[in-house]
């Protein structure tokens, strides 16, 4: 009988450390309905590559379907942490929020590049048609400043605005504008077609810009109530990046599973524009938060809005208990020092 007793016990105990941490899944808010081609996919890749189930978190994704509507969504409670811009957490709190906090950064570094559909180089871009989002956006500021870095005369520009990236790619292939920012996995869409370069690419346009992007954020009252699951969480998105960084085939292997219907010398190609962008430390540092924030600070986005103190929108905890934890990395940012 104490025998059994004891193996009964041993099998509580076992199962509890198996066990997710609370009975109820953690939602992650994202405005992508697929594995995206950037590093934001180390989020749906730590799903389905056991990450988050082997750090005792229940993950369950909840998709919107424009980037707006994702701070709205976890403003509303639909999920407990939400991957957002750093310019939307900035306008929310700018307008009022107080419980919103930036805990890590999965994609810190979009790979954006700058393409041009009959240029020869960033030479002859001077007085040609270059599409943008809209005067004063975020995408317009970033491009600006890496092409005055390249030495472009950004004066001379015909600027077009166009809204998204897709709507871009698409203006540059029919003609209607000869050069325009876009990230790396639009790109892939339009490469093969006659006269499309690369004018400038991610690793240079990202020294010229080193803006941070993304964040994922929770509220105050998801830190308080479910705490230890938002460090899992962060775990489990540090380790994948970690394995990605220090294997590019893993990633390749993992995004066939997730999207066979991405051609594989297109993931290859990636792959190789990834290496260095993974966030392999959390992607978050005091003095890179502060940095983007005095730039998006420049733009007429902000005109008018107050600038928020860094413990307004950003908690560092969670992270910094998953670096003492693991480590710092020194194999690809280095946020975290």
């Amino acid at each position: 009988m104490m025998r059994k007793i004891a193996m009964a016990v041993a099998a509580c105990i076992a199962g509890a450390f198996a066990a997710p941490l609370a009975a109820e899944p953690f939602r992650l808010i994202v405005s992508d309905a697929e594995t995206p081609l950037v590093p934001n996919s180390v989020m749906e890749l730590a799903k389905q590559e056991g990450y988050f189930d082997r750090a005792g978190v229940d993950v369950e994704f909840v998709r919107v379907e424009q980037s707006p509507m994702v701070m709205a969504a976890l403003r509303a409670g639909e999920g407990e942490m939400a991957n957002v811009s750093l310019e939307a957490l900035l306008q929310a709190v700018g307008s009022g929020a107080t419980d919103l906090r930036g805990v890590m950064s999965p994609n810190k570094a979009l790979p954006y590049l700058i393409a041009g559909k009959g240029v020869a180089d960033l030479g002859a871009l001077s007085g040609k048609r270059f599409g943008i989002g809209r005067v004063g956006s975020v995408d317009h500021l970033l491009s600006m400043r890496v092409l005055e870095a390249a030495g472009v005369d950004v004066a001379s520009l015909e600027l077009v605005a166009l809204g998204q990236p897709q709507a871009r790619a698409q203006a540059l292939l029919a003609g209607q504008i000869d050069a325009t920012t876009m990230g790396i996995g639009t790109f892939t869409a339009v490469d093969d077609a006659a006269d499309v370069s690369v004018l400038v690419t991610p690793d240079d346009f990202y020294r010229a810009a080193p803006v941070l992007s993304k964040l994922n954020v929770v509220t105050a009252e998801t830190l308080a109530a479910r705490g230890p699951e938002v460090q899992a969480v962060i775990e489990a998105l540090v380790l994948a990046a970690r394995d990605f960084q220090a294997d590019p085939q893993r990633w390749v292997a993992a995004m066939e599973k997730a999207r066979p219907d991405v051609a594989p010398e297109d993931l290859q190609m990636l792959a190789k524009a990834f290496a260095g962008s993974w966030t392999v430390n959390g992607g978050i540092s005091e003095g890179e938060l502060t940095a983007a924030q005095d730039w998006l600070h420049e733009s007429e986005d902000f005109a008018g809005v107050d600038r928020a103190p860094l413990a307004s929108f950003a908690e560092f905890a969670p992270l910094r208990a998953v670096i003492e934890k693991l480590g710092v990395s020194d194999k690809g940012d280095m946020a975290w020092n």
